[in-house]
């Protein structure tokens, strides 16, 4: 799980500051004001870790890759290239870290690490390293620290809490390093204890592997869906595999339980129960259109006493809301699932009922484990808080398990707020125009209507 992002001079963001992420995180605020950009960074980070090409310090991506940012200054705020584009992040482990020391033997464990970079143009205006550094950290405290910085034209590798020792048979300058994060072997083999870096290494590309993302435009629902057999290992940004995960998963045998006591059932079953939880079916099946093919439909009865009829012939709403349902389920333990907009083409009482289905996503277990799911949903709907709010209250979700942040336009950039949620879903600091101004739309209604009244002379 992601527990903490910086991010400055990206886009619209001259500095979000740091913020906390929560297993359930929310991000509401007017259209431009740079939530989508968040979610697009980390697909920046992901795709460039999945870059053959490892002399590429960031990969801003095409039409083919997860994202396309377009040239370095396009990234930048304001486009300005004189400044560098730095980021944090801090993520836990799914399991601890053990460093030990080949020269004194020394023991270090961690449970999350830290990240940070800088990064620069170089002389044709494509992204360069200036400076790296990780943290390993146990609880708030910071066991071993490792900086990669560019000094006088020169890379300089320095630590604190661990000792690095020169190889003496090793001279000449450090290489830059592979892609933003990885400090190549060439590097490391000027030390005589330095491999454990390649450990972060390998533990950001692990974190990273588990970013998903899904779009707010997802893929029109399909008369026929075929599937080879293959497990897709993402959804897709529209979602266009969600057929197949579901397929995948029944054929691996793969069971879900919502709650830590609840007997485990077979994913397509999880998958329906929570559709019929939304609101949007009451039943729902994906079967072969005759025995050894391999093409499915999607088969939906939308209330009880009615016939099955395939996707396409029932409200857009439901094939649109699929792929949300699946990605929560089918993403691999302690995966990080962005999602914009679940909500589009849903009713006020399924965007509300959306809340429970992120409640079970994030408490979900899958062979005996927690599945530790982290859910970042950028949403417009007012609805979707109301519940959130409300399942606080009564105590069904701890406010420590929900961070929810309001992104505004300033004059400065795009701007961030963390809303104060209480006990009792109560928020302390509304900010101006959170959904618009409702009281404004009831008095202006009655103003208008007096208004009428007066000049037409009606009762």
């Amino acid at each position: 799980m992601i527990s903490d992002l910086a991010l400055s001079h990206f886009k619209c963001w001259q500095d979000t500051g740091h913020f906390s992420l929560a297993p359930l995180t929310l991000l509401f605020g007017p259209n431009s004001a740079g939530k989508s950009s968040l979610g697009h960074w980390l697909l920046a980070l992901k795709q460039t870790a999945q870059s053959a090409d490892r002399r590429r310090a960031l990969n801003l991506g095409d039409e083919r890759s997860l994202v396309d940012l377009g040239t370095f200054a396009d990234c930048l705020f304001r486009h300005d290239l004189s400044r560098p584009l730095q980021f944090s992040l801090r993520w836990s482990l799914p399991e601890p870290l053990e460093i030990r020391d080949p020269l004194t033997a020394g023991h270090w464990v961690g449970t999350s690490l830290g990240f940070d970079a800088s990064l620069g143009a170089d002389l044709g205006g494509q992204p360069e390293i200036r400076a790296l550094r990780y943290r390993l950290m146990d609880g708030r405290a910071e066991r071993i620290a490792v900086m990669l910085e560019r000094n006088d034209g020169r890379l300089h590798l320095s630590s604190t809490g661990y000792d690095l020792v020169s190889a003496p048979t090793r001279e000449g300058p450090l290489e830059p390093p592979e892609k933003f994060y990885r400090i190549g072997d060439a590097s490391l083999a000027r030390f005589l204890n330095a491999g454990f870096l390649s450990d972060f290494a390998l533990a950001f590309e692990s974190m990273l592997s588990r970013v998903f993302y899904l779009g707010p435009l997802r893929e029109a629902p399909r008369r026929i869906y075929a599937w080879s057999g293959d497990a897709p290992e993402d959804l897709g940004s529209r979602g266009e595999y969600a057929v197949a995960a579901i397929l995948a998963a029944t054929a691996q045998g793969r069971t879900i339980a919502l709650h830590a006591n609840e007997e485990p059932a077979p994913f397509a079953a999880v998958i329906a129960g929570q559709l019929r939880q939304l609101g949007v079916i009451d039943a729902f099946d994906v079967v072969p259109v005759a025995p050894g093919r391999r093409e499915y439909e999607v088969l939906i009865r939308t209330h009880q006493g009615g016939s099955l009829v395939r996707l396409t012939d029932v409200g857009f709403g439901v094939s649109q809301v699929l792929a949300p349902v699946v990605q929560a389920f089918h993403c691999p333990a302690n995966a990080v699932v962005w999602i914009e907009q679940p909500e589009l083409h849903l009713h006020p009482r399924v965007q509300a009922n959306l809340v429970d289905l992120f409640i079970s996503a994030i408490r979900a277990r899958e062979d005996d484990r927690d599945r530790g799911v982290q859910l970042i949903i950028e949403s417009h709907s007012e609805h979707l808080l109301n519940r959130l709010q409300l399942r606080i209250a009564e105590r069904r979700l701890s406010p420590d398990d929900v961070a929810v942040y309001f992104c505004s336009q300033g004059k400065d950039g795009a701007e961030m707020e963390r809303l104060q949620l209480d006990a009792d879903g109560e928020i302390s600091n509304w900010p101006p125009g959170f959904f618009g101004d409702e009281m404004a739309d009831i008095a202006g209604r009655a103003m208008a209507a007096l208004k009428y009244r007066s000049a037409h002379g009606a009762d």
